[in-house]
């Protein structure tokens, strides 16, 4: 056995957690039915929600980037002899987590190390995550399977590897704006409700979810040589009068268009680590046709997932927690993590929250 694999043993296989997404017409509506259950919402209006799947056939683009992350980290662990499985699981859709697990257990994995497909802190970005886990657990049980630890791996919103590829993406970006065409970055991320962002790591650390876009954000634009920039948000759903992070991405570009003279912006989707929906829709249909509309040229990055650097960041999270390595980390806000079997939830988030700042 070689040094990478004696280092592993700590750990029977990596869960990849994500969101799902449906993979056909037929797929739409049973698939946001999970997505709002126990919230009472008809299914004719689903159907109305569900107009940007039906728009690309009924198909979210998510479970097939997922699989090419999980693709690249095979890769990864396998080029630095790592002999660790890879297990891929949704909250939503198939694969669902529930059915992953029971694999999993039959597999005689007992120990798992958990991806959970986002950068973030707050409820959404964070603690659902803990939650799915403590349901799987939960899951396990009801089906008299054998129990699995899971270990969820940190917050990486500032890992170097990710703001260094997100700054290309931003050079990259600029590279293409027709000379002698000023554009305004605009720095993207999904928007959430104003008392889900209002939770952190403990006391006087609130707001950890937009703290760490905006830092994230601010590190990106530095390394970047971008000196003027905005934070915007998007995707935002559900009742209008609920206080949401503002402003929109739309209504933004709509106003500096107006206001200032703009006539091309530089977007980078800095929340979200692949092209899933809210990219594919949200930014490259919605927005660009509104641009259009103003004659506002849009030039939109692309995202860290699909890259050898992100699976090669993934792995090093994983080390870290097998050889208890000082965590990687570069900006200014807490980084929180890492949570064991979904552990309960205390006032403000989690009371197991390690805080390496």
């Amino acid at each position: 056995m070689t040094d990478a694999q004696q280092l592993a043993r700590n750990y029977d296989a990596l869960l990849v957690l994500s969101f799902g997404g449906p993979e056909g017409n037929e797929e739409v509506v049973p698939f946001l039915e999970n997505v709002t259950r126990g919230r009472g919402i008809p299914r004719e209006r689903l159907e109305v929600v569900g107009e940007h799947y039906f728009h690309f056939g009924g198909i979210s683009p998510l479970n097939k980037l997922n699989r090419e992350i999980i693709d690249h980290v095979e890769q990864e662990l396998k080029k630095r002899e790592h002999n660790l499985p890879v297990y891929f699981g949704n909250r939503n859709w198939h694969p669902f987590g529930t059915e992953t697990v029971e694999q999993m257990a039959a597999d005689g994995v007992r120990n798992v190390a958990v991806l959970a497909t986002s950068a973030w802190g707050g409820y959404s970005a964070c603690r659902q995550y803990d939650e799915d886990i403590r349901q799987l657990r939960e899951h396990l049980a009801e089906k008299g399977l054998p129990e699995i630890e899971f270990t969820k791996i940190r917050q990486f919103y500032d890992h170097p590897k990710f703001i260094a590829e997100m700054t290309q993406a931003v050079k990259d970006a600029y590279a293409k704006i027709p000379e002698g065409k000023q554009a305004r970055m605009l720095f993207t991320a999904h928007s959430v409700p104003t008392a889900h962002d209002n939770v952190g790591g403990g006391e006087g650390d609130k707001n950890i979810y937009s703290r760490q876009v905006a830092e994230a954000s601010r590190l990106v634009a530095e390394a970047a040589g971008v000196a003027d920039y905005d934070l915007v948000w998007q995707s935002r759903s559900g009742n209008p009068k609920t206080p949401w992070l503002e402003p929109d991405i739309v209504d933004h570009t709509t106003e500096i268009h107006d206001k200032d003279g703009v006539e091309a912006i530089v977007v980078c989707p800095i929340g979200f680590i692949s092209d899933h929906m809210e990219v594919v829709w949200d930014l490259d249909t919605e927005l660009k046709k509104a641009a259009g509309d103003m004659g506002v040229l849009v030039e939109r990055t692309r995202t860290a997932g699909p890259t050898d650097s992100f699976a090669s960041m993934i792995v090093d999270l994983i080390e870290e927690l097998e050889q208890d390595k000082q965590w990687e980390s570069i900006g200014n806000v807490t980084v929180q993590g890492c949570t064991t079997n979904g552990a309960p939830c205390a006032e403000g988030c989690c009371d197991i929250w390690s805080l390496r700042k």
